[in-house]
């Protein structure tokens, strides 16, 4: 994967089905977090690669020595093995997908 944030890569809003459809079809699962202002989920390690998307809210997002605001419809892409960490910055929480899976095994 040449690139870990991609800025933009859902039309707004993020509509959950078009994420799951997108992420079926790579072989991921797809998972919903929606957390409170201020909440961190800091250095986590996972054996398969892993999807994240905005889909309300802002979050800061640390993929190994990369870190990047990220907001709505924004996708991050993070290689098994690597150490990430997620922040809610916005005032009115946030709401993430996840899925996770193997880059390059399906499609």
């Amino acid at each position: 994967m040449s690139e870990v944030f991609i800025k933009g890569a859902f039309a707004l809003p993020v509509v959950a089905g078009d994420v799951r459809t997108a992420w079926q079809k790579e072989g991921f699962g797809f998972g919903v977090f929606r957390d409170r202002p201020g909440q961190e989920w800091n250095d986590f390690v996972h054996d398969k690669d892993e999807f994240v998307v905005v889909a309300e809210g802002e979050l800061s997002i640390s993929v190994g020595t990369e870190t990047a605001d990220c907001e709505a419809g924004d996708l991050v892409r993070i290689p098994r093995g690597a150490v990430h960490s997620l922040k809610t910055n916005s005032q009115g929480g946030s709401v993430w997908f996840y899925g996770y899976g193997h880059w390059g095994e399906n499609g």
